[in-house]
């Protein structure tokens, strides 16, 4: 018969183990937003047709631009923290499109030296706050 205290340590050990080294874990970085117009683009220029059809998409800053590696890469992103408790929208996580270069953007963003600068449509969808500037975790 089985020690019934071995097994709920080495069950209490399992779930331990898989919280700390569960999938959703991604990279951190910060977000901010920009307004229409969103043309030319470092990546496409003119072409409309790099932008996704629902408007979640995002320039790049400079930390994962990588000399226009970045265009066209998507990204999973949430929200979960900012300067104003209960700005993120939870459990929201969108997928951008990468379609320019944040520090060349036709508008200026509102807040500088992000990690993306989302569509306002994207920024909206998982920030449900007036604040111009989030943590997010974001993983292609």
């Amino acid at each position: 018969m089985s020690n019934p205290l071995f097994l709920s340590g080495f069950l209490f050990s399992v779930f331990f183990a898989a919280h700390l080294f569960q999938f959703c874990h991604g990279d951190l970085g910060t977000a901010t937003f920009y307004t229409a117009p969103y043309l030319p683009t470092a990546c496409a220029g003119k072409d409309t047709s790099a932008f996704p059809a629902n408007n979640l998409f995002a320039a790049a800053g400079e930390g994962i631009w990588e000399n226009g590696a970045a265009c066209g890469r998507q990204y999973q992103v949430r929200c979960f923290s900012a300067d104003v408790p209960k700005s993120c929208v939870p459990d929201q996580i969108i997928q951008v499109t990468i379609v320019d270069r944040a520090i060349s953007t036709v508008t200026k963003p509102a807040r500088g030296d992000t990690t993306m600068v989302l569509s306002t449509t994207a920024y909206k969808s998982i920030v449900q706050r007036s604040v111009s500037l989030v943590n997010i975790e974001f993983r292609e």
